[in-house]
């Protein structure tokens, strides 16, 4: 099922989180028309040691313009007339000075949604700022809750905030459309990446506010024996998260831990014992003998794989994850996925 289809996108090229929302949305079966600068500019960046196709073009069509010339701009001015979408990733006042900017845009087609995918939004102190994922997820809160007691935060996987606000940039772009198909009106989805990720930290707001994590109490996030990451003795990685009574009890029953009274198992007393207890089990086998032991299981269990390890694993191969591209690389499958009913 490709629930967009008859959607028409057309996409101000750009780089990150921008291209990645236009993906998702073709993905879905919306129509995106990218326009691109000649010779493609800075989007297509090689941050590797080999070039690879640029997989955030997938199932789109490219249009190239040169926007600083007035026939050009005229000619994307057609484009915007005859879409339903447009999506743009440059610093504010930037679309304004080539002319075409919400104002401009509304003229042409006052049922457009006009969606501005940015780092800090379109005002505040920072509007006009350069800034990276790092940054932004930084400002919203979210950094700060990767340290543990007296370290510093650790850097997050390197799209959480690119990928959350492409995500919240979609969610805001379908929002609207379905609002103008009901008015006749458009709008500006103004998304920008730490709004979303703070709005994203809403269930960590509460966490902290509840004293579970954040505080001067030993965190079941930071400091517990059941939540956490453990070295292998083949130095690969699991992940454990037996956060509920039921499964903390399994994970013991697994560990042969038969001295350990499950319903102890908020008594932080006893975490850097049994923390250390753990660490030294794990670290005492091979990551395959953890999986064999835990994965399947409502212990709450994960290898921590590579990227290459990920696109093997069995359960991502039975749903389809990841594709390989014609030049070796791996893509990811869109989602979520949608299903008829009966």
């Amino acid at each position: 099922m490709k629930p967009l289809l008859g959607v028409r996108v057309v996409e101000f090229e750009g780089i990150g989180p921008g291209p990645l929302g236009a993906r998702m949305l073709a993905d879905m079966g919306a129509e995106v028309t990218v326009i691109a600068r000649p010779g493609g500019g800075g989007v297509n960046l090689r941050l590797g040691d080999r070039e690879t196709e640029n997989p955030l073009r997938r199932g789109k069509s490219v249009l190239e313009l040169n926007l600083k010339l007035p026939e050009h701009v005229e000619q994307a001015k057609t484009v915007i007339a005859a879409h339903d979408v447009l999506i743009e990733g440059n610093r504010p006042g930037v679309m304004e000075r080539l002319g075409l900017g919400p104002a401009v845009a509304a003229a042409l087609n006052p049922k457009l949604i006009y969606a501005r995918m940015t780092g800090w939004g379109q005002d505040g102190p920072l509007a006009q700022a350069a800034g990276h994922d790092v940054n932004y997820v930084a400002l919203s809160g979210a950094l700060s809750l990767s340290a543990r007691p007296g370290e510093r935060p650790i850097i997050p996987p390197t799209v959480l905030g690119d990928a959350g606000g492409a995500l919240g940039m979609c969610f805001g772009i379908v929002s609207a459309l379905l609002q103008a198909r009901q008015s006749g009106q458009g709008c500006v989805v103004d998304a920008a990446i730490v709004d979303v990720m703070a709005s994203l930290g809403g269930l960590a707001q509460w966490v902290v506010s509840s004293g579970g994590l954040g505080g001067p109490e030993p965190s079941a996030f930071h400091d517990s024996p059941f939540y956490d990451v453990y070295t292998c003795s083949d130095g690969l990685h699991i992940s454990l998260g037996a956060l509920e009574p039921q499964f903390y009890a399994l994970l013991l029953q697994k560990l042969g831990w038969d001295d350990v009274d499950p319903k102890d198992q908020q008594n932080k007393a006893r975490w850097p014992e049994l923390k250390a207890r753990l660490a030294a089990q794990i670290a005492s086998q091979p990551r395959a003998h953890w999986e064999a032991v835990f994965e399947g299981s409502d212990v709450c269990f994960g290898s921590v794989l590579t990227m290459a390890e990920a696109a093997r694993h069995p359960h991502n191969v039975a749903r389809g994850n990841f594709v390989p591209d014609s030049m070796g690389g791996i893509q990811t499958r869109a989602a979520p996925r949608f299903l008829p009913l009966a």
